[in-house]
């Protein structure tokens, strides 16, 4: 091994000494100390120098905090120090309640003179921080508060999280309680992208964040820029008086170490001072960029924390002051259809505007036609409406005592309310569907899944320009897109000439995509790129698959009824075939080639097994799950039958799980299917 230059070592400390400085004024002060240019070169420095000598790679450098390999699963660990739950009370006179309490357990101490600090109770997921000699070694989830979850490899991507603390001299051992969180602004961009995916919705920021630190793919998760507050901090086998005396201190000292420790923080010298900074926020939180449901109030004296100690649930000496759900009633006006991207029908209550959580909400969503009929919710009703998780309006119930004479139940449209066509319903889903590839209500999200990077792959064409083509009434159908001129495009708005002929180019490579790629880009529902994939290499044309019965399509291996059924139908709408017949005569490729991928090979541990999917996993989606059994090697159907050899378990599982208990299936946990994976392997 070849010696390296002490000037390359001391070049690598320097650069990571420079970042971390950089990020920690960027992330945690915001305060940038800066240009993002500059910090982009520098880090580009660190990254060739490390590439350069691996040896010098350490698990603390800036660029270790996204892994390239996503986690197989995650693994329990047994926390060092405890996470126990707080005890709620929901006004003053529950938390003086509490104040008497633990009195109670104190009778020589005067409460007067007791300090509390207040501190903003974040709606997100709590994590467990270990830090050995200054470097984070591990983070994991609170799950029950004595057995948590691995999930460092996310919790690294964090970036107001130090991966090595701001210490000269840091101790053998570091313990630090925080909470991860979404920015709202971070959480509606989500779900905008789960909508144009036509992915279930996050109901509310702490799902969010709890969901986002439990995905397997930890690249996933930094992506979607969660944020950290830090609040316990703990140094095993050292008295808390030679590190902090009181909870204020230790917050300071937490902060000095490199976290983000929120600075809407109060110490409180009297109940009365926690009552007003309490009701001060219960208004003003609503101007935060982040969610909050309530105020943790603390003994700020860590000693006399220790005195009062913990009951079987609960520490003494802290308890959470909840804010109650705002609800306000309002009266119906109109139900109203909204045809979303993917083709979903979601009904939207239009009702008499009222003052909700600090915004004026005159709309709210009603999900879907099981909900409504839960509901019953008629126009003209009287109903109580609050935010979802303080974010999305939602009709909590109907005043039927208050009903007018003469209302009528609601019905969703058979047709879709844009383009006319018939809208579907699959069994076991609750969506209504338009299936109209060019109903334009639709068609903007059909536009941009055509164009990305795993379907026709047209670089240059992205949302906004889109959006520019759609509204302007350029294009109609994806298939217009291959009749467009340079001249066209220049028109546009931040489009020169240059850049209209470089995508007309673009646009024209495109049709060199295989029949695969073309089959994945038309958006059917269900249909992903490995099912394209297969479904091609059965159907070696598109005529041959159109033509196809449901049951020939849900024969081939990783299909199934429900995809069967989608694509059936989606060959079945008169404008969808005349998209394919615009296509073919645009030149795209519509049938496999010679040289079209072959069925990917390599081992095959689940070879000859099938598999049944039931319920909601834990962390994988049902997709997700599937691809991981098909990879392996195994078959994915969607019925329990006397082939069945598993059936895969979540939660809220139906019939299936009956029926496979009364044939004799083996059931596995998803645990217990990654572990089947891992040890087939």
């Amino acid at each position: 091994m070849e010696s390296i230059e002490p000037e390359v070592k001391q070049r690598v400390q320097e650069l990571r000494q420079l970042l971390q400085r950089a990020s920690y004024a960027y992330y945690v002060l915001d305060a940038p100390i800066m240009e993002d240019a500059v910090y982009d070169q520098l880090y580009r420095e660190l990254q060739q120098l490390e590439s350069q000598h691996p040896e010098l790679i350490v698990p603390d450098s800036p660029t270790q905090r996204v892994g390239e390999k996503p986690a197989s699963q995650f693994h329990s660990v047994q926390h060092q120090i405890p996470l126990y739950s707080l005890e709620n009370a929901f006004n003053v006179s529950e938390l003086q309640t509490w104040q008497q309490r633990w009195q109670r357990v104190m009778p020589n101490r005067d409460a007067m003179w007791v300090e509390y600090v207040c501190e903003l109770k974040i709606d997100g997921s709590a994590l467990a921080l270990t830090y050995e000699n200054g470097v984070l070694v591990r983070g994991a989830t609170r799950g029950d508060g004595i057995t948590g979850e691995d999930i460092t490899q996310n919790v690294r991507t964090i970036r107001s999280l130090p991966l090595r603390l701001n210490l000269e001299h840091p101790p053998a051992s570091v313990e630090v309680r925080g909470e991860a969180f979404l920015p709202l602004e971070v959480f509606q961009q989500i779900n905008q992208e789960r909508t144009q995916a036509g992915e279930q919705l996050f109901a509310n920021p702490r799902n969010a964040a709890a969901g986002t630190l439990r995905q397997l793919n930890p690249q996933v998760v930094a992506r979607r820029r969660l944020d950290f507050f830090a609040y316990t901090l703990q140094i095993p086998g050292k008295d808390d008086a030679s590190v902090a005396r009181t909870q204020w201190e230790a917050l300071e000292l937490l902060q000095e170490m490199g976290f983000r420790v929120n600075p809407n923080r109060k110490l409180c010298t009297s109940l009365s001072d926690v009552a007003a900074y309490y009701e001060y926020w219960d208004t003003e939180r609503l101007n935060l960029p982040y969610m909050t449901d309530g105020v943790v109030v603390k003994v700020n004296s860590l000693a006399l924390q220790a005195e009062l100690g913990f009951t079987q649930k609960f520490p003494r000496w802290a308890v959470a002051l909840k804010y109650a759900a705002e609800e306000a009633p309002t009266r119906v006006e109109k139900i109203s259809i909204n045809v979303g991207r993917t083709g979903a029908l979601t009904p939207l209550a239009e009702m008499r505007p009222v003052l909700l959580a600090g915004t004026t909400v005159s709309r709210a969503t009603l999900h879907n036609s099981d909900r409504i009929q839960e509901l019953d919710i008629r126009v003209g009703d009287t109903v109580i409406v609050r935010k979802a998780g303080e974010i999305i309006p939602e009709v909590v119930r109907v005043l039927t005592e208050l009903r007018p004479e003469g209302t009528q139940p609601f019905h969703m449209p058979v047709s879709c309310p844009v383009c006319c066509q018939p809208v579907v319903r699959q069994p076991g889903e609750a969506v209504t569907r338009c299936v109209n590839a060019s109903c334009p209500a639709i068609l903007k999200g059909t536009l941009q899944h055509w164009v990305s990077r795993d379907a026709l792959d047209i670089n240059g064409m992205g949302e906004k320009l889109v959006q520019q083509l759609v509204e302007r009434g350029v294009v109609h159908a994806v298939a217009d897109l291959y009749d467009l001129t340079s001249q066209q495009l220049e028109s546009l708005e931040r489009m020169g000439k240059k850049s209209a002929e470089k995508l007309v180019e673009a646009i024209a490579q495109s049709k060199t995509q295989p029949w695969s790629r073309v089959l994945y880009g038309l958006g059917i529902r269900h249909v992903g790129s490995v099912n394209a994939l297969n479904l091609t290499q059965q159907f070696v044309t598109v005529e041959q698959l159109a033509a196809a019965e449901p049951d020939v399509i849900a024969a081939v291996y990783g299909i199934g009824a429900e995809i069967a059924q989608s694509v059936y139908q989606w060959f079945r709408i008169a404008a969808n075939q005349t998209l394919i017949e615009r296509l073919q005569a645009s030149g795209l490729q519509l049938a496999a080639t010679a040289d079209a991928a072959a069925t990917p090979t390599g081992e095959q541990p689940l070879g000859g097994k099938t598999f049944v999917i039931t319920g909601t996993l834990p962390t994988l989606k049902r997709d997700d799950a599937k691809a991981l059994i098909q990879n392996a090697g195994g078959k994915v159907t969607e019925s329990v039958s006397k082939k069945t050899d598993y059936l895969v378990v979540g939660e809220d599982a139906g019939s299936k799980l009956e029926k496979a208990q009364q044939l004799g299936i083996t059931c596995l946990s998803e645990a217990q299917l990654l572990a089947l994976l891992e040890d087939r392997k």
